[in-house]
């Protein structure tokens, strides 16, 4: 089980701080159980945020027990950072743990050093301030998140979310991040200047008249299914088709076919040696060239590439 440790500052942002504690507290294992302990810590046993005022039920020393340490931001940046919690995240970083910071919590991640010479990424209305104060970073406003292996950012509010699905996605792999996804309601396709690596399906309402269907075309992913064949497995017109997956999923058949196909390229090629050929063929793909356009399309990157990245991962 992998110990995540949410850092809270004086001024600490409440959804910053939330963030990280809503994916990672939801977060569940094919078994059921628990895939992460989130913990709350702080310097001080009281914090206050502006606009309330929490107990925090551990201190720094919890940060020396974490494999995850995540700084959220903070309300005024120019409040200096005590010395010891710099020294506290330096010493954390020497141990290789991995360190992420949440919007402008990235200024007190610059501020113990840890980002210089890398490329890092905050809230876009405080990039220009962040590359002011530290010009040895080489700050990106444009994405939404920067990995740099042990130490990461993030852009602002909901940026966080993404960064926490991605380490979810570093951990578990590409199901288990998936699922933590739809119970944290994250919104099914997210623009922005990195891929998310993770191929979503659109959820599906309990109850819905199509969901023997919709196992049914998960288990024949590598047969050649057409609008016409999943329309008569269904005993519909394919126009009643078309509109009750629009109705009930929100989607088409095939697009919805097409996503369910990427989804199980991604579990073969993290959990298989299968050749790149091979995972197309299994997944419904008569040519590898489309399945490759195909998945960097939808995915952000080439098979080979996400299979270097999340092979290993869990």
């Amino acid at each position: 089980m992998h110990d995540v440790a949410v850092l809270a500052l004086p001024g600490v942002v409440p959804m910053d701080l939330a963030a990280p504690l809503e994916v990672f507290g939801r977060c569940r294992l094919p078994s059921g159980a628990p895939a992460y302990r989130t913990s709350v810590c702080a310097l001080t046993e009281e914090v206050e945020t502006g606009t309330f005022t929490m107990r925090v039920p551990h201190g720094l020393s919890r940060l020396a027990q974490a494999s995850t340490i995540i700084i959220p931001g903070t309300a005024d940046l120019d409040v200096p950072i005590d010395p010891e919690i710099i020294d506290a995240l330096r010493t954390a970083a020497d141990r290789g743990t991995r360190i992420a910071s949440l919007c402008v919590g990235a200024f007190t991640l610059a501020d113990t050093g840890l980002l210089d010479g890398l490329r890092a990424t905050t809230h876009w209305a405080a990039a220009s301030e962040l590359a002011r104060r530290h010009p040895a970073i080489d700050v990106d406003a444009a994405v939404l998140y920067v990995d740099n292996g042990h130490v990461l950012t993030s852009a602002g509010a909901a940026a966080a979310l993404d960064l926490c699905l991605y380490m979810v996605r570093q951990d578990y792999g590409s199901a288990v991040a998936a699922d933590t996804a739809r119970l944290s309601v994250m919104p099914l396709e997210r623009a922005g200047g990195q891929a998310q690596f993770i191929v979503h399906e659109p959820p599906v309402p309990s109850g819905t008249t199509l969901r023997p269907l919709l196992n049914w075309m998960e288990e024949n992913l590598g047969e050649q299914l057409d609008i016409t064949t999943i329309a008569a497995k269904a005993t519909m017109s394919t126009r009643t088709l078309n509109r009750r997956f629009q109705e009930q999923i929100g989607t088409t058949p095939l697009q919805w076919l097409h996503h369910a196909r990427l989804r199980q390229a991604q579990f073969l090629l993290e959990t298989t040696d299968h050749s790149i050929e091979r995972v197309a063929g299994q997944v419904g793909f008569n040519a590898v060239t489309t399945f490759r356009e195909r998945f960097r399309d939808l995915v952000g990157t080439s098979p080979q590439r996400y299979r270097t990245q999340f092979r290993t991962s869990r």
